[in-house]
């Protein structure tokens, strides 16, 4: 009789595995069904410039732009890549940066339509669901960032990292001293126009990482 009971417990631990645990197994099972809700890589024909806030301040022209996967697949395949490429190496620094806690990655662009003009590279900001958010570091690409000075017709080009998350079906601020723009709201429609397409081509948006298994 006591072994008949010790079969009937053990059976279900067999089956099931060990029950989650609150708090670690959540989010770790969100991070695997995440992708899943993805279309897949190489199917998209959007331009960098489509998912791209612009803001003016004076002479400078500042664009900002997602580097968050679920957006980035939606570009063309060598728009793409190219973003993935800048945001891959530099997620490690940015999850450090947040102390483990989701990190936003955006790119951005700081262009001068005259000569000899100082940008504050911390002065740009995020506003998202109600939460003015600063960055939590700015990791540079171009090796002239740290002058804060750009020549006419000259750039300056860094990776944001923000602490998150973003869901990026729904409006961002982005804020620079005293200007800002609500673009985002504006390549909303754009961004789930790209997904029905892609959807329809692929026969319902399975992921590379879905189709092999």
């Amino acid at each position: 009789m006591n072994r008949m009971v010790w079969v009937i417990v053990a059976a279900p631990v067999i089956a099931c595995g060990a029950p989650p645990v609150p708090g670690v197994a959540g989010p770790a099972a969100a991070q695997e069904a995440e992708p899943e809700a993805m279309v897949p890589p190489g199917h998209g024909t959007l331009r960098i410039d489509d998912t791209t806030l612009e803001l003016r301040s004076g002479p400078l022209l500042i664009k900002v732009t997602p580097l968050d996967e679920g957006v980035i697949r939606l570009l063309a395949p060598d728009s793409y890549e190219r973003l993935r490429n800048m945001a891959e190496p530099r997620r490690a620094s940015a999850l450090e940066s947040t102390n483990a806690r989701p990190a936003e990655l955006f790119l951005v662009t700081f262009f001068s339509y005259q000569a000899n003009v100082e940008f504050q590279p911390e002065d740009l900001q995020t506003s998202h669901q109600g939460r003015l958010v600063r960055p939590s570091t700015i990791l540079p690409i171009t090796p002239g960032w740290g002058r804060q000075r750009l020549d006419q017709q000259t750039q300056q080009i860094a990776v944001y990292v923000f602490e998150g998350p973003f869901d990026y079906d729904q409006p961002i601020r982005v804020q620079y001293g005293l200007e800002s723009s609500d673009g985002w709201a504006q390549i909303i429609p754009t961004l789930e126009l790209e997904r029905t397409k892609i959807r329809a081509k692929t026969g319902g948006g399975m992921t590379v990482a879905r189709a092999t298994r």
